[in-house]
């Protein structure tokens, strides 16, 4: 049995003066520490045997029993579904055990605070997933299998990594209701979907459009603005020249763009209405206009000196010029008034000309410029990145990225092309495939964040003017920086594209008419009503085996008002066809405050309520979820129900390695190893002393570092047990008194009471670094430095039952106990282990838990003025004397020492023990004397054989001995 850290070592036996005669040997009257809380954790080996004594035990489902018994305050903690593919990570360890910080602390605190666990499982990275090995089996047969067909597949391929993931998060020792989790491919998750997308189409909301979006060519779909990562990428930058029609003899619009593929789809160019432009002299009897502030810098890439201009005017004097296009001969038959120059604010004169190429149907503000000057929208871009037949004839067929090259040869044969250069820039590619992404208009629908709500105090609200309010008054972001990163990008997003190109998804409801495409659809709030039930009913594979008026069993058009007029009746049902769009997986996840909370598990909440449960009390999520979950659940929400999801956003950094790289589940950055060679206690405990705001750096030290600071806790509550191996606290607990605020166990108690209030505060409010510091410091400090230093003597040395003793030892097991329960949230094993040794119970046959107690209350001991001073000032200072002392005269043992100081009148009406002074100082002597301090060499003087001590009462006893009186008395010599 070791002793307690940083303290001396246990007395033994000094050896006999006469080695001829037989001297007592004392070492088995000392009474040594006894625990069956092991030095060695073997967290590796004894961490799983935990997690199956809790699963046996029930203690998520006792934890509710018992808080809702007590009447507790409910606390709507909601987790963010993490999707459903491959092996948790680093960000998992991150994410997965502060949320379990806030279940178990928030528990701990007295409230009810259930938590299911939900996965997200439809989407694009499963269904690519399942096609890649599909094609390996199957070749090209793979691609025409029926979508119900893939969707069995992605079924189970989600399902085996919900098993796998849930056994990981598992064995991180997470807290969770595990056997009934939400999926959200569940039949009642699906139609918790539908019915928030029935509110919003009430709502007035929804729509569809022919509009330009976010277009993965890899995988067909459209994708949202959180399905994109920005990376470099090497593109070509050109300067093109539009001839003016009817304009002077080589007069020309100069324009610039990044994506000279798009040109074939311009219908116009735009220019700021209150900038210069001027009509510069390009020689050879060209002239093109450019904006004044960047025609020197423009024309020099030409190779020219830019004169004066020969006329200049506004932009908005340009309005109407008409030119030519390049290489089309003639505008689409889409277009209307096309190859015209009109205004748009957007227009900067940052970089380019100032004149900006305006292709409708590749880019959101063109396309915003082409609805408002009715230019129309071309794409003749096809879903694979094709060039479709209505371009020109060398593009047909050709891929985007090759029409760069070839539009820039067409350019330059031609005389159009001005200047030509490669430069690197932030693209935007697929988050999940990695590759480049394009923007490319097609029919899909939208979540209109610029229309008004219906139900909100202002009239005027639009959804994005309610989501910006919210975000600036009504929720709280921890840490405080997450608020302004919301609102910039609520500020800045477009509508809402809700739908997907994709088979393993959830369709969306909508139903067109067999004889007319071109009608409007039937979606309205009853009709994706009718459809949720039946998907409650058979879950979403029921969209691709049965017909429309099965899907809508029990709607009768006649009776919904919103159904268009060509579905009148039940028999007019039998005219539909069913939509091929699916929801973006945002959408899915984003309504899980409904889905699972007020839905699909609204039993296993602490209230039933609606208003109660939304909005939630948290959600905890990394910071790149200010622009996904997060936001996609507070739009819906507010949408639906004119509240946010939730009233507090918590988020952390990610992890990165030294080099600040992102550690990421691509990256196979797994933690497999890291648990085999740490175990999750000391993981957890890694998560909860960094300062999580924002991205975490990583590294192996670190986590050994954390082991070591683990130990430490660890030994000091093994120390604190083994010592109270033969203390009942039913029997031989000590009442403190007012007599006993002189004590260091007093001292000790008020110093545990201060641990004890900042670490329920720092635990309410999420601040678990805050906790983890604390508890560390009062094991390495407070406890193994001072205090249990200062009471291994009487510990070992006392009478079993003596009142000093059994004083120390009651203090000792308030502060066990709270410690144990201050700790349980962050290590939850060993809590538990340390938990039962101190009630004297095995693992095996004990029913009792700490996960089901509270947080510890102050004791609310108080402590004398003088011991406190004595302690954190006079101790500290004197230390610093003895050591002195020590290294100048050759003094390896500090009970050698004595120390004579004048009491002050505080310390003497306090009434200081001198005893207890003696101890807090590690020497054997503390003498009141006149004068200032003075160390004293006491090994003139003859020492304890017991307990080492020379406190000026040893001398030889009957029994042969040398012993003090304290130690002569106990052991009746």
């Amino acid at each position: 049995m070791s002793d307690a850290p940083g303290s001396r070592p246990a007395p033994t036996p000094a050896p006999a003066a006469d080695a001829s005669a037989e001297k007592p040997n004392y070492k088995k009257t000392i009474l040594r520490p006894k625990t069956a809380f092991s030095m060695k954790a073997n967290l590796v080996q004894n961490e799983p045997a935990s997690i199956k004594r809790w699963d046996k035990l029930g203690v998520y489902d006792k934890l509710r029993h018992k808080r809702k018994a007590d009447g507790a305050e409910p606390f709507v903690f909601h987790d963010g579904p993490p999707y459903a593919n491959g092996d948790i990570h680093l960000g998992h360890l991150l994410n997965k055990v502060l949320k379990d910080l806030v279940v178990r602390s928030q528990s701990m605190l007295g409230k009810d605070c259930p938590y299911t666990p939900g996965w997200d499982c439809h989407g694009l990275p499963i269904e690519h997933k399942v096609m890649q090995s599909l094609t390996e089996q199957l070749g090209d047969e793979a691609k025409a299998m029926e979508p119900i067909q893939v969707r069995r597949k992605c079924k189970a391929y989600a399902e085996k990594f919900v098993k796998l993931q849930k056994g990981q998060m598992q064995r991180l020792l997470t807290m969770a209701d595990y056997d009934d989790p939400y999926l959200t491919m569940l039949g009642k998750y699906e139609a918790g979907v539908l019915e928030v997308f029935a509110g919003m189409v009430e709502a007035g909301l929804v729509y569809r459009q022919l509009k330009p979006v976010h277009w993965s060519i890899e995988n067909q779909t459209a994708l949202a603005e959180a399905e994109l990562e920005y990376y470099d990428r090497e593109d070509t930058s050109v300067f093109v020249l539009f001839e003016v029609h009817g304009g002077q003899p080589g007069e020309h619009l100069m324009i610039w763009t990044t994506t000279p593929w798009t040109l074939p789809a311009n219908l116009a160019v735009a220019v700021s209405p209150r900038a210069e432009y001027g009509q510069y002299d390009l020689g050879g009897g060209k002239s093109a206009w450019v904006a004044c502030d960047l025609a020197e810098k423009v024309l020099a890439m030409g190779g020219i000196e830019a004169g004066k201009p020969s006329r200049v005017v506004r932009g908005d004097e340009l309005v109407g010029k008409r030119y030519e296009h390049p290489f089309v001969s003639a505008a689409p038959a889409v277009a209307h008034e096309a190859y015209r120059v009109v205004t748009a604010e957007y227009v900067t004169l940052e970089d380019g000309t100032g004149m900006v190429h305006t292709a409708p149907g590749h880019g959101v503000e063109d396309w915003q410029t082409g609805v408002r000057e009715n230019l129309g929208v071309y794409c003749p871009v096809q879903a694979d990145g094709t060039f479709d037949a209505t371009a020109p004839d060398w593009l047909v067929g050709k891929s985007v990225w090759a029409g760069n090259g070839l539009v820039v040869d067409r350019l330059r044969e031609s005389g159009h092309l001005f200047h030509a250069n490669q430069f690197d820039h932030s693209y935007p590619h697929d988050w999940r495939g990695k590759t480049p992404v394009i923007f490319r208009a097609t029919e899909q629908w939208f979540v209109g964040v610029d229309r008004v709500l219906p139900h909100t105090d202002r009239p005027d609200h639009t959804l994005r003017e309610r989501a910006l309010h919210e975000t600036a008054e009504g929720i709280d972001f921890i840490p405080g920086w997450g608020r302004n990163r919301m609102r910039g990008m609520l500020e800045g997003r477009p509508d809402w594209c809700v739908s997907r190109q994709r088979s393993w998804g959830l369709p969306i409801p909508a139903f067109f008419n067999e004889g007319d495409a071109s009608a409007e659809p039937l979606l309205t709030p009853r009709s994706v009503k009718a459809v949720a039930n039946t998907f409650e009913a058979k879950g979403s594979d029921a969209w691709f085996t049965m017909d429309p008026a099965g899907l809508l069993a029990g709607y009768d058009p006649a009776t919904d008002p919103d159904a268009p007029a060509w579905c009148a009746s039940v028999d007019d049902l039998k005219r539909l066809t069913k939509g091929r769009d699916t929801f973006d997986v945002w959408f899915e996840s984003g309504s899980s405050w409904h889905a699972c909370l007020r839905k699909g598990w609204r039993d296993k909440q602490a209230v039933r309520d609606d208003d109660a449960l939304v909005p939630t009390d948290l959600y905890l999520e990394g910071s790149d979820q200010h622009r996904g979950w997060f936001q996609h659940s507070l739009l819906p929400a507010l949408a639906v129900t004119g509240r946010p999801a939730f009233k507090r956003v918590l988020t952390h950094g990610f992890m990165v390695d030294r080099q600040g790289k992102k550690y990421s589940k691509s990256k196979g950055d797994t933690i497999e190893e890291l648990l085999k060679k740490f175990g999750s206690d000391v993981l957890r405990w890694w998560v909860s002393s960094i300062n999580t705001d924002n991205d975490v750096k990583v590294d192996e030290d670190y986590f050994k570092e954390a082991g070591e600071e683990y130990r430490k806790v660890r030994n000091t509550l093994r120390f604190l047990l083994g010592n109270l191996s033969d203390f009942d606290p039913g029997k031989d607990g000590h009442e403190f008194g007012d007599a006993d605020a002189a004590s260091v166990d007093a001292w000790a108690l008020a110093e545990f009471d201060a641990l004890v209030a900042g670490a329920r505060e720092a635990y309410a409010e999420f601040r678990y670094r805050d906790v983890s510091r604390a508890l560390f410091r009062f094991c390495n400090e407070t406890l193994s430095s001072v205090y249990l230093s200062a009471t291994k003597d009487r510990l070992y040395c006392d009478a079993v039952d003596s009142p000093r003793r059994r004083r120390t030892q009651t203090a000792m097991h308030a502060i066990a106990s709270g410690l144990i329960r201050l700790l349980a949230p962050i290590c939850p094993h060993t809590a538990d282990e340390a938990w039962l040794a101190l009630h004297g119970e095995d693992a095996k046959g004990s029913e009792r838990c700490v996960h089901l107690e509270t947080l510890p209350e102050p004791t609310g001991v108080t402590v004398a003025e003088g011991m406190a001073e004595f302690v954190n000032a006079f101790r500290v200072a004197t230390l610093g004397d003895i050591e002195r002392f020590r290294q100048s005269n050759d003094i390896d043992n500090p009970l050698d020492l004595g120390v004579r100081f004048n009491f002050n009148r505080a310390w003497r009406e306090d009434g200081l023990d001198a005893t207890d002074l003696a101890d807090l100082l590690g020497i054997s002597r503390f003498e009141d004397a006149e004068g200032g301090l003075e160390v004293v060499d006491l090994r003139g003087e003859p020492r304890c054989e017991r307990s080492w001590k020379r406190d000026g009462t040893v001398r030889p006893r009957s029994d042969g001995g040398v012993l003090s009186d304290r130690d002569a008395e106990v052991l009746g010599v």
